[in-house]
């Protein structure tokens, strides 16, 4: 089997939200990503996006959509052909539309799933639906040959990342384990607010810590690869070279 490589792990710019009233970056538009893995044993999605037809949803956070399913079709890529689901945690910006994958396996922790039972976590008609399969994890697991999800709780309870084998190097999905490639660089060095908020600060620089130990080549955060509200634009090069751009040392 080839190697994975940089190039076969595209990130999707998925929508872009405003910060409600009440949170540490009011007020400033936030981007929101998800990423296909196109491995040669199968289509590999990490993160889902934002849903519709939530009202809620769309009054407090004024979702400007860029459609998974777009997104895909621009791959030639089928939901029915995508071969796994990996959810970073069950947010409604980041499971959004998983309701594209029935009967397709979706990763998450135990622990996630359980907290998204809780009222008022997340958009539940996103999460739970006719044709919904979660694998639940308990930890560690590697889900393809290259393809592992390791736990980095901290934001929420349960949340995890990927971390993927290639050819020229490990590159590592985030998720939400940091809010941006500057806090992911340098967490103690950046505006504390966010992570403050978080489910459990300790774990959060924690789990960030052991993101770094592995000695990523790459890597990609999700909502923002920069700090919600800078005004430079989205970084649109190919993951390979934003990985040699971003290559931790």
């Amino acid at each position: 089997m080839a190697p994975l490589s940089p190039s076969d792990v595209k990130q999707l710019h998925l929508a872009d939200v405003t910060l409600p009233q009440g949170h540490p970056l009011e007020g400033e538009t936030c981007p929101v990503y998800g990423h296909v893995v196109q491995h040669p044993q199968g289509i590999v999605v990490f993160d889902t996006g934002i849903g519709e037809g939530q009202p809620g949803i769309e009054a407090l956070y004024k979702p400007v959509r860029r459609p998974l399913a777009e997104h895909l079709a621009a791959l030639a890529i089928d939901p029915a052909d995508v071969s796994l689901v990996i959810d970073s945690h069950l947010h409604f910006d980041h499971c959004g539309d998983n309701r594209l994958f029935r009967d397709s396996p979706i990763y998450a922790q135990r622990a996630e799933y359980a907290a998204a039972q809780e009222p008022a976590y997340t958009v539940r008609e996103w999460v739970e639906f006719p044709g919904a399969r979660y694998e639940l994890l308990d930890g560690e697991s590697q889900v393809l040959p290259g393809v592992t999800i390791i736990p980095t709780p901290g934001h929420t309870a349960g949340h995890h990342s990927a971390v993927l084998e290639t050819s020229e190097g490990r590159v590592i999905l985030a998720g939400q384990a940091a809010y941006s490639a500057t806090e992911f660089a340098d967490p103690e060095g950046t505006d504390p607010r966010l992570r403050k908020g978080s489910w459990d600060e300790d774990a959060y620089l924690a789990s960030i810590s052991r993101l770094h130990n592995l000695d990523p080549r790459g890597w990609s955060t999700s909502p923002t690869t920069r700090r919600c509200g800078e005004p430079s634009s989205h970084d649109e090069r190919p993951l390979a070279e934003r990985a040699a751009h971003h290559a931790v040392t």
